[in-house]
């Protein structure tokens, strides 16, 4: 039964697990799947109603969406994500969304874990891998994965990663909010679509604060009466208007591109 904010039990079995990885199920039709070293894929299945047509009922072909994410560990503490989302039906609003605005929402969503997974972190070093149920609670069904994860790694890779001599497997400090959760190193400068926009964003930027600040000049620099009142009022507020509109852009820019700020007391 679903409580006061829309949440459900989610009742999910481990079906097999191997040095190859493991798959888990939901009764809901999702299927996730873990395949070693590091690719987990999700697929979710929604079953069509038949049409009636002329009299005879046609069955529509499932609808299907997959979740696939690859992530690499780089460094203790840091991992290379890649997620993608294929699906072989369209929503209304697809038109509408462009990509970076995917990327956009994509960022919001890893942004409001990453504090969380560093602190997590931080209290399995503390404990040990092979002592990992110390720090964690995890009794739901739903806690399945995070389980079937922690078996294999232990069975397989004696609970941790082996780095090697590169590393001693030991934290970097805990960076600033603002750094760990840094959008436009981590993203932006590697994406195509977001930096393309970002730079035509940033051109806007200054064409309205270059506007502003002419449109001032013009005034303090032209004689009386070689403007009209209505002409010289008319330049003033576009002049507000473009300094205002550079402000705000700017805030927007910062917040979509750099950092985003999350509290997940709030959310």
């Amino acid at each position: 039964m679903l409580d006061q904010e829309g949440g459900a039990p989610i009742d999910m079995s481990m079906q097999k697990l191997d040095k190859n990885g493991f798959t888990t199920t939901e009764h809901l039709g999702r299927e996730w799947s873990f395949v070693s070293p590091c690719l987990v894929k999700g697929s979710l299945t929604i079953k069509e109603s038949p049409n009636n047509k002329k009299g005879k009922l046609v069955q529509k072909p499932p609808r299907k969406h997959l979740l696939i994410f690859f992530c690499t560990p780089v460094s203790p503490g840091k991992s290379r994500l890649i997620v993608v989302g294929p699906r072989n039906y369209s929503l209304w609003i697809d038109p509408f969304l462009s990509r970076w605005m995917n990327h956009v929402m994509i960022n919001l969503i890893v942004d409001s874990d990453m504090c969380l997974l560093r602190v997590q972190e931080e209290k399995l070093m503390e404990v040990g891998p092979s002592n990992w149920q110390k720090a964690c609670f995890v009794p739901a069904k739903a806690d399945t994965n995070v389980v079937a994860f922690r078996k294999w790694l232990k069975k397989y890779a004696n609970g941790q990663i082996n780095w090697g001599t590169k590393f001693n497997g030991s934290l970097l400090p805990t960076l600033p909010r603002e750094q760990l959760m840094d959008r436009y190193w981590s993203h932006v400068v590697h994406c195509s679509s977001c930096n393309g926009v970002y730079k035509c964003l940033n051109i806007f930027k200054i064409s309205l604060q270059v506007f502003s600040i002419a449109s001032l000049a013009i005034m303090a620099t032209t004689k009386s009466g070689m403007i009209l009142i209505a002409g010289r009022n008319t330049l003033a507020a576009a002049s507000v208007l473009c300094f205002v509109g550079s402000k705000w852009l700017s805030h927007f820019i910062y917040k979509i591109f750099h950092f985003h700020d999350y509290n997940h007391a709030f959310k």
